[in-house]
C-alpha cells in the first residue's frame, strides 16, 4: 500500500482502490479473528493488484511480464491451448509433464497396502487416498514443459518401482506411462484438454488410469475431477479441482466417490475432500474425509452414511514433510524426480532430465532456458517435416497404439498399451555386467526417432 503522496500522484481511482485494499485487509483480519480462523488464506476470485505484487515477490513472474503475456493470449480466449501456443519460459518449472506423471509414485506404499488388504473396501480406501495424495504437488502454479515427441522419463530406486513414461503423440499431446513393483501395475494414457478463459484455464483430464493389484488381480479404474488454474495473468495464481473423483473396482463393482469441495471466499472449503466407499449395490460402507494438502481419514459407516457406533476415525494418509521456502514449491520427492540418483543405469538419451532447457531453468538461467526451448521446438518441427517428406509415421518405442477407444467424461480417448520392450531392455543391461563410466549428465538429449536415432 502506498503513501498518500503516491495515491495522489496516481489519481482518484488509484486512491479509492488503495482504500478498498486497506478495508479488505482489515476485514480479513477481523473476520478471521471473530471466526477463529487466524492465518486462513484469503482467495479473491477476481484477483487484485496487491495479489499480483505478492506473487511477483514470491517468484519470477512480474506484472510487466503478465501484461505483455495478456496481450499475446487474448486472441486464444475460448480455445484449447494445450500445444498451439508457444509460451515464455518464465512461467515454467524445471520439470516436464512426463515427470509430473511420475509424482503419483510418491506415496506408492498406499497401493502396496491396498494389495495386501483382505478387506475389499479398505483396498479402495488406500487406493483412492493414493490418487488424492498427488494433489498436494498439483497445487504448484508453474507450468511443466510439454514433452518432445519421443521423449521419455525413467524412475528407479523408489519403493522397488520401475516407472517409465513416453510422449506418444504431439498433436494432440498424449503421454503413456507404466509403473510396476511386486504389488501393483499402473498404466495410464494421458491426454489433457484445456479451455482458456482469459484470466483462468480449465484443464480436463481426457485420460485413462488403471491399477492392477497383483495378489488377487483386482483392476481399479480412476476418473479424476477437472482442474481450474485461476488468476493466470492478474492476481495471485492458484489451483482448484472442484468435482468428483471416482475410483471403480472393475472386478467387483465397488467404488469410491469422493467430492473435492470448491474454494470460496476466505478460502472456505478449499482443500476439503469428502465421500464414501460404496459396495456394488451402491450402499455406503466407509466414509472418508480430509484435506488433499494435509491428510485423509476413514471410518466404517451404516447404510445411511453415519459413523458406526464404537468405531473411530482412522488416518490413512498424511502429507510428508516439505522443504521450507522452496523456490519452486517442490516436495523432497519432486527434487528426487529431477535427480540423477533416481535414474537407472545407462539412462535413455531421450530422458527429460537431459533436456537442456529444463536443466538451464533448474540452474536459474532463464535466458539460456528460453534459447534452448526455442531450439528444441524448431528441431521438433524440422524432424516432423523430414519424416513426413519421406512418408514415415512416428511410432512410439515402448508403448503400442491399440484399437481400443474409450469414452471419458470429456471426450474419446485412444488407448496406448505398454509393450514390455522396456523390461527386456533393462534386463539386458542389468545382465550384461558392464559398468557405465560415462557421465550421464553430459549425454546429449536425443528423443528424435527419424534421422537421428538414439544408439542405446
Amino acid at each position: 500500500m502506498g503513501s498518500p503522496k503516491k495515491n495522489e500522484s496516481k489519481g482518484f481511482f488509484a486512491s479509492v482502490s488503495s482504500s478498498f485494499s486497506v478495508f479488505s485487509n482489515a476485514m480479513h483480519r477481523s473476520v478471521n479473528g471473530l471466526l477463529g480462523y487466524e492465518g486462513v488464506e484469503v482467495i479473491n476470485p477476481e484477483g487484485g493488484k496487491e495479489d499480483a505484487e505478492e506473487e511477483a515477490q514470491r517468484g519470477r513472474w512480474k506484472q510487466e511480464d503478465r501484461d505483455s503475456y495478456w496481450k499475446m493470449m487474448q486472441k486464444y480466449i475460448g480455445a484449447d491451448v494445450t500445444s498451439m501456443v508457444t509460451l515464455p519460459v518464465i512461467i515454467f518449472e524445471p520439470m516436464t509433464m512426463l515427470q509430473k506423471m511420475a509424482e503419483l509414485m510418491e506415496y506408492s506404499y498406499l497401493l502396496d497396502r491396498a494389495d495386501e488388504s483382505e478387506d475389499p473396501y479398505m483396498r479402495l480406501v488406500y487406493a483412492s487416498s493414493w490418487a488424492i495424495s498427488v494433489y498436494f504437488a498439483y497445487q504448484r502454479t508453474w507450468k511443466p514443459f510439454n514433452p518432445i515427441l519421443g521423449e521419455t522419463y525413467e524412475l528407479a530406486n523408489h519403493g522397488g518401482i520401475t516407472f517409465l513414461a513416453e510422449q506418444v503423440s504431439h498433436h494432440p499431446p498424449m503421454s503413456a506411462g507404466h509403473a510396476e513393483n511386486d504389488h501393483f501395475a499402473y498404466d495410464v494414457t494421458s491426454k489433457l484438454k484445456t479451455k482458456f478463459l482469459g484470466n483462468s484455464v480449465d484443464v480436463y483430464p481426457v485420460g485413462r488410469t488403471r491399477v492392477t493389484l497383483k495378489r488377487d488381480g483386482v483392476v481399479l479404474d480412476l476418473v479424476p475431477p477437472p482442474t481450474k488454474v485461476n488468476n493466470l495473468i492478474f492476481g495471485r495464481t492458484w489451483v482448484d479441482s472442484p468435482g468428483e473423483m471416482i475410483m471403480t473396482n472393475l472386478t467387483t463393482g465397488d467404488k469410491a466417490v469422493l467430492y473435492f469441495q470448491p474454494c470460496g471466499w476466505f478460502g472456505a472449503g478449499r482443500y476439503e475432500v469428502d465421500g464414501y466407499i460404496y459396495n456394488s449395490s451402491e450402499e455406503p460402507k466407509i466414509l472418508m474425509t480430509g484435506k488433499w494438502n494435509e491428510s485423509l481419514s476413514c471410518q466404517p459407516c451404516d447404510p445411511e452414511g453415519e459413523p458406526l457406533p464404537n468405531t473411530e476415525m482412522k488416518e490413512v494418509w498424511h502429507v510428508a514433510d516439505v522443504p521450507p521456502n522452496d523456490k519452486f514449491q517442490y516436495t523432497h520427492f519432486a527434487h528426487k524426480i529431477n535427480s540423477f540418483d533416481t535414474a537407472p543405469k545407462k539412462l535413455l538419451a531421450s530422458d527429460s532430465r537431459l533436456r537442456p532447457d529444463r536443466y538451464a531453468l533448474e540452474l536459474g538461467d532463464l535466458s539460456k532456458a528460453g534459447t534452448e526451448k526455442t531450439s528444441l521446438e524448431e528441431r521438433q518441427r524440422a524432424e516432423k517435416r523430414t519424416r513426413e517428406a519421406n512418408g514415415h509415421n512416428f511410432t512410439p518405442r515402448w508403448f503400442d497404439l491399440t484399437e481400443e477407444v474409450t469414452t471419458t467424461p470429456w471426450g474419446e480417448l485412444e488407448i496406448y498399451q505398454y509393450n514390455g520392450k522396456y523390461s527386456e531392455h533393462r534386463a539386458s543391461i542389468d545382465n550384461s555386467g558392464s559398468i557405465d563410466n560415462v557421465d550421464v549428465k553430459s549425454t546429449e538429449f536425443n528423443p528424435w526417432q527419424y534421422g537421428n536415432l538414439s544408439t542405446e
